[in-house]
């Protein structure tokens, strides 16, 4: 028996009796929400744990280097609420969709309740925009919880300090807060189509514990999916990528075309997701109580429209990338999109940004970025292999030039770069430059910052240089 038809059964004796608005249901929703024990541990936890966390990383003398920003925790504390993205992004948003939108239909299964609130509310679609909204509610509460508290643990354990860049570049204590801000808003479209997925497995798979796993489940393969060596329309097709594309806000000029795709491709896996879950809710059965879902209409209303979505966010990124017709276009939109011109670029940008730093800290005489003229001639896997692609055989030789002085200087760096462009340089020599983690000043030993150095390459970027 359809949704509407149960809907007509369910009506007693006054079929004018008034339906309750999506005002009252929301509200409803949203008590029933907050009253569950897990629901209010949980709210409980984002917004004191994280403050907790980064205050006790901040003062450890072992940092989290192979988290970005974790290396810079000691010295400003906008970087703990940028590790705690990072974090959050891979698991913890995941499992607080899971736990929120995967089980907002799924109770009223378990506890057999259908027919009470169809009668209390007398619409299908009432009850599901209030539902809805309410688990939209909880999930930006703790949305903001993470955020908000990191960063407060960060500010009043560490400072506030200004933030280096994943280019090098020094950004101003009240920059680095905006730019904070941004990442956690950008955040919220991959959290919203998780959090589609999440209505759509609890509405489809009924009272069985697939529907609760989904969002985590499909979170963690896309994850895996951004750790193989995709080309960048695939890349960009999957909403995954918005929790990681929140790196270019951390360069100058920032990388937003990566980071605006994303958002996009999000929020239509969570618009697509949520209509399917509704147009199911509406179809569904609500007189079996036995009511576990139907296997068939998972695939065929739930998982090829998601599918076709990806097919059809490929070729339009495929074409969009090709548009200009070029060599350089061609290759970035079918491969990597980590070319040799990119990375020394990169590289000698954030090397030129230091190397500023470091001259600072040894009260050497002040020398801008363009008088140091730093360029990188970067190779991989030796002269055989073509220098293109991630992994962690990318050697860089770093040259400048500083003013009044004859002979140019060099230092040597091995690279890691990842698939999502991402890369770590570890320095190689010489020792007084970027061979050692810490350096002599006048006032102590001091962190390097040429010693070892993240930075990010802008996957989409065709140019050269």
């Amino acid at each position: 028996m359809t949704a509407t038809h149960a809907h007509a059964h369910a009506q007693p004796h006054g079929a004018g009796t008034r339906r309750a608005s999506v005002a009252r249901g929301y509200r409803f929703e949203l008590v029933k929400l907050v009253s569950q024990w897990r629901i209010r541990l949980l709210v409980l936890a984002c917004w004191i744990a994280p403050a907790l966390f980064v205050a006790a990383v901040s003062q450890q003398s072992t940092l989290p280097v192979d988290t970005l920003f974790g290396r810079w925790m000691h010295a400003t504390g906008w970087a703990g609420p940028l590790v705690m993205l990072g974090f959050a992004g891979s698991w913890a948003l995941p499992l607080l969709t899971s736990v929120v939108a995967g089980d907002v239909f799924a109770a009223e299964d378990r506890l057999g309740t259908w027919r009470h609130l169809l009668v209390a509310v007398r619409s299908p679609r009432r009850i599901f925009a209030a539902k809805a909204f309410a688990s939209l509610t909880v999930l930006l509460l703790l949305v903001a919880g993470l955020a908000c508290s990191s960063a407060a643990g960060g500010v009043v354990a560490v400072g506030n300090q200004p933030l280096v860049g994943l280019d090098g570049h020094l950004l101003t204590p009240a920059d680095a807060a905006v730019k904070v801000l941004l990442a956690w808003v950008c955040v919220l479209a991959p959290t919203l189509a998780l959090a589609g997925i999440g209505l759509l497995g609890s509405v489809a798979l009924g009272r069985s514990p697939m529907g609760l796993l989904l969002p985590v489940l499909v979170a963690l393969a896309m994850q895996l999916a951004q750790m193989m060596p995709l080309p960048v329309a695939v890349r960009l097709a999957l909403p995954s990528y918005a929790f990681i594309a929140w790196n270019g806000l951390f360069t100058a000029p920032a990388q937003l075309a990566p980071l605006l795709i994303g958002i996009g491709v999000s929020l239509a896996w969570a618009v697509l997701a949520t209509a399917l879950a509704y147009l199911l809710f509406l179809r569904r059965d609500f007189t079996n109580p036995s009511y576990d879902g139907s296997g068939r209409r998972v695939v065929t209303v739930g998982v090829l429209p998601l599918l076709g979505l990806v097919a059809m966010t490929v070729a339009v990124l495929t074409t969009s990338i090709t548009a200009t017709d070029t060599a350089t276009a061609r290759a970035t939109a079918t491969g990597s999109g980590i070319g040799q011109a990119k990375v020394q670029s990169s590289v000698a940008t954030a090397f030129a940004h230091l190397y500023r730093m470091q001259t600072e800290q040894l009260h050497r005489p002040a020398v801008t970025e363009a008088r140091l003229r730093a360029t990188a001639t970067c190779d991989k896997g030796g002269l055989q292999v073509a220098a293109q692609g991630p992994g962690n055989d990318w050697r860089c030789v770093v040259s400048w030039h500083l003013p009044g002085v004859q002979p140019a200087g060099q230092a040597v760096y091995q690279l890691d770069v990842t698939p999502d462009g991402r890369f770590m340089a570890d320095g190689d020599g010489p020792k007084e430059v970027n061979g050692y983690f810490l350096v002599r000043t006048p006032e102590g030993d001091a962190p390097n910052p040429l010693w070892q150095f993240d930075g990010n390459v802008e996957l989409l970027s065709t140019s050269k240089g």
